[in-house]
């Protein structure tokens, strides 16, 4: 999705990941569990953060855990909001070595999440891919 705030600007945006409904999609990834009677102050933060704009929507969301099945609070980008884009790979890499907002470099974002699922062992090739394109062309 394009970040006008966080990794890029209205002028000039960036682009950030965002979960996206797909007919049999899956995401992989980490699930937080809030500290019992930390949940009011941990959910101010998240919508906070995460609603910065009308891009997403708040959503509970099936998920499958070492402990088992169970629901999480999701983050799912509206795709008829202005900031939902699907675009090609090369456009992607060109607008994130370029882009920058108020939480930083658009590339710093990419590099940073790439490494974090390499930590957690979660291969993502488009990512890789993107990645390292990035990395030629800042």
């Amino acid at each position: 999705m394009r970040s006008i705030h966080h990794r890029g600007t209205v002028e000039n945006p960036g682009l950030v990941l965002a979960l996206d409904r797909a007919e049999g999609g899956r995401c992989t990834g980490v699930a937080f569990r809030v500290t019992s009677g930390h949940e009011a102050a941990t959910l101010s933060a998240l919508r906070e953060r995460e609603l910065v704009s009308s891009a997403y929507l708040e959503m509970t969301l099936p998920v499958v855990t070492e402990a088992g099945a169970l629901e999480a609070l999701a983050y799912v980008i509206d795709p008829d909001h202005e900031q939902y884009c699907q675009l090609d790979r090369e456009e992607q890499a060109q607008i994130i070595a370029a882009a920058a907002g108020g939480r930083g470099r658009n590339r710093d974002y990419l590099w940073s999440t790439t490494a974090h699922l390499a930590e957690l062992g979660i291969a993502d090739p488009d990512l890789e891919w993107l990645a390292a394109r990035v990395r030629v062309l800042a």
